[in-house]
């Protein structure tokens, strides 16, 4: 039995989807302004866990992901790159579907984009106003929180105490500093489409409601999306669809932890700052999967360099084995030795783990007893039956690679950029050391060994650095 710590409800409660054999996932996609950063791919890596979790379990999953491609910060990189928001906006759209595919993360089944959903976001805004919800200031429309009786059961908040702390510009088009934008008119130079209320264009919130439920329903399973979003979009996403529906929003909502960077919060100006390409040019996806999957979604992760060399070293113990079976796979023959060894309960264990809330860490920790106990008898066992090496594989491939990703598919005899550059540099403080010691022979004998496999260093009064020939 599966069960879900709910947002909403604040407890763990069990996932009974509103179609048996079918789930409706609605994430909170990116913002298409700039690549996305490492907090955002750890928020997608686990949207991809779980979806394929669910889909472990037999269950047929609609995943629909936004994509937020009209949005202040667009037009604002557009005015400082001279260009238009619509060529921001596909930019790094395209941007974003090269770096989750390095990612290993499964496509959605739909990829929503607002501006293709302007007519039914202003027919939810309409239905809005009409059923009083709603109102228009100028050319803008604000959503009415007074009217939302339960506004703020989601995130807990209290609207008077809301209302006493609330630090906001001074906007007279507003009945209260809390209303929040539904559509916003047009200013000069900026994007636009027509509405009953003028030119102007979506807010941010509205969007997704109109694109979930245009593609999910009234009503669906799940909605995810980081810790930072609770307030004020998914409380938002709430009130805006409840009070056009009439109907509960989502069943279950689940919140991805905050990630900081080495104990910091991440941010610009502290130059701690990385984007996802930032990291995958010095770790592989599979690095960093494991990383991400060691800490429970929802709970805090810090993110540093040590944590990752130390998944990256661990990871090689899951690694050495699917090779070791890939081999065994090619030499093994039918009818040979079949070991005592008790397969279903990893997979029971597994799903033991991953059944409460989405387990991770409890989950990999299934794993690495399977990948020792599992060499254990493959040292153990001459000449292993080929039915199973198949055995072992299959878990592997079910598990380890088809809800984790955290498997090279190609065997790691391939070149290692990291591990090929941390070598070369050890050869060069090798050499350094046998100039100062002046051992030349050895000197000369690294450097023309190097250059022999196309690797040229170059000597300078600081330091020795290295290029490789074209």
């Amino acid at each position: 039995m599966l069960s879900i710590y709910n947002t909403l409800s604040r407890k763990k409660e069990e996932f009974i989807p509103l179609e048996a054999g079918k789930v409706k996932m609605y994430v909170c996609g990116p913002t298409v302004y700039d690549l996305f950063h490492i907090g955002n791919a750890r928020s997608f890596i686990n949207s991809d866990f779980i979806r394929k979790y669910l889909e472990y379990l037999g269950y047929e999953v609609t995943f629909v992901m936004n994509l937020t491609d009209i949005d202040d910060k667009i037009i604002k990189k557009g005015l400082k790159e001279n260009t238009s928001a619509q060529l921001v906006a596909k930019t790094y759209t395209d941007e974003f579907f090269k770096d989750i595919t390095t990612l290993g993360i499964k496509p959605a089944t739909i990829y929503p984009r607002a501006t293709e959903h302007i007519e039914d976001i202003i027919a939810l805004i309409q239905s809005l106003v009409d059923n009083g919800t709603a109102y228009q200031s100028g050319n803008d429309v604000f959503y009415d929180i007074s009217k939302f009786s339960t506004y703020g059961k989601l995130s807990g908040k209290n609207i008077d105490d809301l209302m006493e702390g609330a630090r906001v510009e001074v906007n007279e088009a507003k009945k209260s500093p809390l209303d929040f934008a539904l559509w916003k008119g047009a200013k000069e130079g900026e994007p636009f489409w027509e509405s009953p209320w003028g030119k102007g264009r979506p807010g941010w919130h509205i969007e997704c409601s109109a694109m979930s439920c245009k593609h999910l329903g009234k009503t669906f399973d799940i909605h995810a999306g980081g810790s930072d979003l609770i307030f004020p979009h998914h409380e938002n996403e709430i009130a805006q669809s409840e009070a056009s529906t009439g109907q509960k929003f989502v069943n279950y909502w689940l919140h991805f932890g905050f990630l900081n960077i080495d104990n910091e919060k991440m941010s610009k100006s502290l130059g701690n700052f990385f984007t996802a390409r930032d990291i995958l040019a010095k770790y592989s996806k599979e690095t960093v999967r494991f990383f991400f999957a060691q800490t429970h979604y929802a709970a805090p992760l810090n993110f540093t360099s040590e944590g990752l060399d130390s998944s990256k070293r661990g990871l090689q113990k899951v690694q050495n084995l699917y090779e070791r079976l890939l081999d065994l796979q090619q030499s093994a023959v039918s009818g040979g030795t079949q070991p005592d060894f008790n397969l279903a309960g990893y997979y029971q264990s597994v799903e033991e783990a991953l059944n409460d809330d989405f387990n991770s860490p409890r989950a990999l920790a299934v794993v690495f007893d399977f990948v020792r106990d599992a060499n254990r008898i493959l040292n153990e066992t001459t000449n292993p039956a080929k039915e199973f090496v198949n055995e072992i594989m299959s878990f592997v491939q079910k598990i380890v690679i088809g809800i984790f990703g955290i498997v090279q598919l190609e065997k790691s005899n391939a070149a290692d950029p990291t591990l090929e550059n941390d070598l070369i540099e050890l050869l060069i403080s090798v050499r350094t050391q046998a100039k100062a010691s002046k051992n030349f022979q050895m000197s000369d004998l690294i450097r023309d060994e190097l250059k022999k496999l196309g690797i040229i260093l170059q000597d300078s009064k600081e330091k020795t650095t290295y290029k490789k020939q074209e």
